[in-house]
């Protein structure tokens, strides 16, 4: 096993998404091109997951405030 990463990183420019287990407090960063797309996938995931929707990213910084989906 290596040493683990102590940069940050860097996002890509789309739109994010986060999923996490229903009561946990971190997640996975899901990222689409379009927001079709990503609302999309937070409809489908919203059925079995906690579902937060991140917004735009522009130069590894979001853009809009962050939104809560819940089943």
């Amino acid at each position: 096993m290596g040493r683990p990463a102590t940069k940050p990183t860097k996002l890509m420019d789309g739109f994010y998404i986060e999923l996490r287990n229903r009561g946990a407090s971190s997640g996975v960063k899901i990222m689409r091109e379009t927001e079709a797309q990503m609302l999309q996938s937070a409809q489908q995931y919203k059925k079995t997951k906690d579902v937060v929707i991140l917004g735009e990213s522009k130069n590894g910084k979001f853009i809009n405030d962050p939104k809560v989906l819940s089943a």
